[in-house]
């Protein structure tokens, strides 16, 4: 039942490389398809009607948060001064890791990625897209519930809303800083091969100007609505995403080149994902207590691997669950969820930073890394393959400091 988890995963890797043209054309096809046969065999095998409706609600409220903030974003049109210098790219960085925690990874990833490009236009990279990913849409959204599904569900279970900014602020910092530093030194090195006589010219300080603004007020709307029960929560997302459409003007979205496909993209391949990863999590589900995981260390990078292919929110309720049921205690229990994150604060701070950290280590590990692949490459950005980002970036870049959150923090 795993096995069309795996092929998609190997499909997304793979086809690109295999025979682009054919799965530019089909792979909704593809998605559609092993999802549906997953969710046949739990329907009419398996008689689990209820767990293909919970999932399909978990879709359903995913593809409407990724799809309204896309949308919102696609409104708003940032012009930037001081273009392209290393330092000011590194501050640029900075300042969507600390929006991130504001209007979560996904609505900082979407509002900054279109600036992000236009002021790197002459020499942006891959290695531009990459650490864009890394830092505002993952690293970034670890201080507060909002930055991060998996935070969130964490405060609805119980989790007292400051505890992530007080408990991960110092991991959180590290990470963020050493990845910032390192990006510094191969902006820099970037920055230095283009010619003498171009520099000042892509460098020089321009107009800043922000276009579209009243779509900031339709982004509160979608973060406020994010503390409300569902269908009100999806409903007031589409509604403002409806209203940005009709109010925005035609000026802003050529500007910004907006299109539906890249979350149209998003949004057929996740429906593949979300129903092939069901025994997946299931399977997990049932043997997370006998995968001998005791220790923070354990816990974080455990949490962390299965974040990066599965959805990250699932995994941090599963091991929480496995946690809590170490100290007989119920993750249904509000009062045993705060009691364990006041008494065992570093194994929740391993589960928690784990799902969060590792959501970079793929392009499908958190909802903003295909997003913002699919915006570069409209803009014709050179993007890493599937395995590229992970051989290139992930294993020499980002797993590194990873090792050592977890040596200095999580001892």
């Amino acid at each position: 039942m795993i096995l069309p988890f795996i092929l998609l995963l190997l499909s997304i890797a793979l086809m690109p490389f295999i025979h682009a043209h054919w799965w530019e054309r089909n792979y909704p096809k593809v998605a559609v398809g092993l999802g549906l046969f997953v969710a046949l065999q739990y329907l009419f095998a398996g008689g689990e009607s209820g767990r293909l409706l919970e999932v399909a609600h978990e879709y359903a409220s995913f593809i409407a948060l990724i799809g309204s903030l896309y949308i919102v974003c696609g409104g708003i049109h940032i012009r930037v001064r001081g273009e392209a210098a290393p330092l000011r790219n590194t501050l640029f960085l900075a300042l969507g890791a600390l929006l991130a925690n504001l209007l979560g990874t996904t609505g900082a990833a979407m509002l900054l990625i279109r600036p992000w490009i236009r002021m790197n236009k002459y020499r942006i990279t891959a290695f531009h897209i990459v650490f864009f990913i890394f830092i505002t849409g993952n690293v970034g959204g670890a201080l507060t519930p909002i930055g991060d599904p998996p935070l969130f569900l964490g405060y609805l279970k119980g989790v007292p809303f400051f505890w992530t900014l007080q408990h991960l602020w110092a991991p959180w910092l590290f990470l963020t800083l050493v990845l910032l530093a390192v990006f510094y030194a191969m902006d820099r090195r970037n920055f230095l091969r283009a010619p003498e006589v171009v520099r000042p010219l892509e460098t020089i300080h321009r107009e800043f100007r922000i276009e579209g603004k009243r779509n900031f007020a339709f982004i509160g709307a979608i973060i406020a609505s994010v503390f409300l029960p569902s269908p009100w929560r999806e409903a007031i997302m589409v509604a403002a995403a409806y209203g940005s459409l009709r109010l925005s003007p035609r000026g802003v979205h050529l500007k910004n080149r907006f299109s539906f496909r890249p979350v149209t993209e998003v949004a057929w391949l996740f429906f593949g994902i979300f129903a092939t990863m069901i025994p997946a999590l299931d399977y997990l589900q049932l043997h997370s207590g006998t995968l001998g995981v005791e220790t923070p260390a354990q816990f974080f990078f455990l949490t962390g691997a299965l974040s990066a292919f599965l959805d990250n929110a699932p995994t941090y309720l599963t091991f929480l669950a496995t946690a809590l049921g170490q100290q007989g205690l119920q993750l249904g229990n509000p009062n045993d969820v705060v009691l364990f994150a006041n008494s065992h604060a570093g194994i929740l701070s391993a589960i928690s930073l784990g799902a969060v950290f590792f959501g970079a280590a793929t392009y499908i590990g958190n909802g903003p890394n295909f997003m913002i692949k699919a915006i570069a490459v409209r803009a014709r950005v050179k993007t890493p393959s599937f395995f590229g980002y992970i051989l290139r970036y992930v294993l020499p870049i980002l797993l590194p400091p990873l090792i050592l959150t977890a040596l200095i923090f999580l001892k």
